[in-house]
């Protein structure tokens, strides 16, 4: 049995740490963030303040013999006041790629979001808590301890019953990808099933998510973050959002997205650039937003409320949307070689809300983040895939 004298406290560093584009030190350890500080500084609201603290698809990756792990984390937690509690989010611990172990760290910080338009919310302090795995594989072993993609977690300290080594450079291709909620892993059940997560090992490719709840609205900031991080291959997936919030209209968006893309583009003038339009979203389709949360038997669901009439005026659809991210991609495409497009109904169409269909009708469920990440691995990373090997 292991004991508290048998255990060995490893510093966590910076550069134990993946998936994330800046690392902030604290009073207790390192809190990792999915943007910079210039691009927190200009946030407009406190949903992307959460949001991108979120570490979704952030891992801490050691080599080791231990077969107890300990992992002293400062969560917070999210409640929407009225609606029910969501689960404590999970801890996914990997053994050569291979999911092990999983676990919960109990307490922490409790954010209560009571408006659900405005986000604004009301912060209640807790304790810190633990992650422990035990009786993992005898052995030296790659650990990877993926962080709850739905809490803001502080990391605080590791502990383990034997000597921890860094991991030595995968040489795998970093995968930087960009997108709303379904990409951040709402309804995805743990860190290492979300559709990117998947979609990243079947590719062999090494994540950073810069998936945000309810933010892929073509900041600039965000295209600055995507212009300036180290990656070998880059995608888009936008336009659910901006109908979700009814931020914009056909005039505004055109441009908009080219914008991004130019930004991006300033930085990564020749990595292949996959721009991806919405899964299918039947509410959303042919009637604009502003999307509307409302209780239904105790579960959440969403309803459209906009004017299908305004479409004529450019008010936006997700039909609208793919109609233009198609078009500017072409007329993009031919100068630049490295740009690609794909429809979002390719990874989730017709077919598969037939199968499995959106429980809250604009989010999937896990099965349904796994047929996202599998088509995707297999229409992007596969042979012919604009991310294939030896493409770009």
């Amino acid at each position: 049995m292991t004991t508290e004298h048998d255990m060995i406290t490893t510093p966590v560093t910076t550069d134990m740490l993946r998936g994330f584009l800046e690392m902030e030190t604290t009073a207790r350890g390192l809190l990792p963030h999915r943007l910079p500080a210039r691009a927190r500084r200009q946030f407009p609201d406190d949903q992307l303040v959460v949001a991108e603290a979120q570490p979704s698809g952030v891992r801490l990756v050691f080599r080791t013999r231990a077969t107890t792990v300990e992992l002293d984390t400062l969560p917070t937690k999210r409640v929407y006041r009225g609606f029910p509690a969501m689960p404590d989010g999970i801890y996914d611990l990997l053994v050569d790629g291979r999911l092990t172990a999983q676990t919960t760290v109990i307490g922490g910080n409790v954010r209560t979001v009571t408006d659900m338009i405005t986000q604004a919310s009301e912060l209640t302090e807790g304790p810190p808590g633990t992650a422990r795995f035990a009786e993992l594989p005898a052995g030296d072993k790659n650990i990877e301890i993926w962080l709850p993609h739905t809490e803001v977690t502080e990391l605080i300290a590791l502990r383990t019953n034997a000597p921890v080594e860094k991991t030595p450079d995968s040489g795998r291709k970093v995968w930087l990808h960009h997108g709303s909620s379904i990409s951040h892993g709402s309804n995805a059940t743990h860190p290492s099933g979300t559709w990117p997560a998947l979609a990243a090992a079947q590719g062999e490719v090494e994540l950073v998510n810069l998936g945000f709840s309810g933010n892929a609205l073509l900041d600039p900031f965000t295209a600055r973050a995507m212009r300036d991080a180290p990656a070998d291959l880059i995608s888009v997936k936008v336009g659910i959002n901006i109908v979700n919030a009814d931020v914009m209209r056909l005039r505004a968006f055109t441009p908009a997205v080219h914008g991004f893309l130019d930004t991006i583009r300033e930085g990564h003038p020749t990595t292949p650039l996959l721009v991806v339009s919405p899964i299918l979203c039947p509410v959303q389709e042919d009637t604009p937003g502003p999307l509307m949360p409302e209780l239904d038997g105790g579960a959440v669901r969403f309803r459209a409320t906009g004017d299908p009439a305004e479409r004529a005026a450019g008010r936006l659809t997700l039909t609208m949307i793919r109609e233009a991210l198609a078009d500017v991609v072409q007329k993009r495409a031919t100068d630049d070689p490295h740009l690609h497009y794909l429809d979002g109904r390719d990874l989730y169409g017709e077919t598969d809300f037939a199968e499995l269909p959106l429980p809250d009708e604009v989010h999937p469920d896990p099965a349904g983040h796994r047929r996202i990440g599998e088509n995707f691995g297999r229409l992007v990373f596969g042979e012919g895939g604009p991310f294939a090997t030896g493409t770009g």
